[in-house]
């Protein structure tokens, strides 16, 4: 029962850090709202094409530490999943996956929120620094050679799921779960995204 509580504890803790929206807090500092600008998403992308590089990175920084303050309090409340040859840490996956939800479907901001995909990539490598490794590599190269944001998350992201399946990378099926089901929601959230690079209408970045 304690450690349920905690683990609710976790969760709403994280989701009050993750309801955060770096996109939107820098948008009103730059004095606009980004929901009425491009894309209208209160996103990296966006706030990189309408605001430029400076406010980008203080987003891109705002919603990493998001997921990383939130696994960083999970780590050190110390809960943890003990299973011949697996080792999680409960507390960190709990609130993590509360900043996930929280930049999603954010309090502060009537749930509406980001599409996740920094975040949930800075809780992964908090969990998995090999799997958050390979996949930031992913992103990289396919968003300079192609310009498609998009197109790198939803690669990386499909590759996140596969990695965390596979026995080399040692995780309980729980983790796996986790990790598919944050992929799932990220590629749903991209849904529109999908759409305009199947049509090719999706809008490329200058690097």
């Amino acid at each position: 029962m304690q450690d349920l509580i905690y683990i609710i504890t976790l969760v709403s803790i994280g989701y009050l850090l993750g309801s955060l929206n770096t996109a939107l807090i820098v948008s009103k500092l730059y004095g606009i709202n980004i929901r009425e600008h491009g894309s209208k998403t209160a996103g990296l992308t966006n706030t990189y094409r309408v605001m430029g590089k400076v406010a980008a990175f203080y987003v891109l920084l705002g919603d990493v530490l998001k997921g990383v303050i939130a696994s960083v309090i999970g780590l050190a409340i110390g809960m943890f999943f003990f299973t011949d040859p697996f080792m999680h840490s409960v507390s960190l996956l709990a609130a993590g996956v509360g900043a996930i939800i929280g930049h999603n479907w954010p309090l502060y901001f009537n749930f509406k929120g980001g599409k996740g995909a920094l975040t949930s990539f800075a809780v992964l490598c908090m969990a998995d620094w090999k799997i958050g490794l390979i996949c930031i590599t992913i992103f990289i190269l396919i968003t300079l050679t192609t310009r498609y944001v998009s197109l790198a998350t939803i690669t990386a992201t499909t590759i996140a799921a596969i990695l965390s399946c596979l026995p080399v990378f040692d995780h309980t099926p729980y983790f796996s779960l986790l990790i598919c089901v944050m992929a799932l929601v990220i590629i749903i959230k991209h849904r529109s995204n999908i759409k305009r690079l199947l049509k090719g209408q999706e809008n490329r970045i200058s690097v």
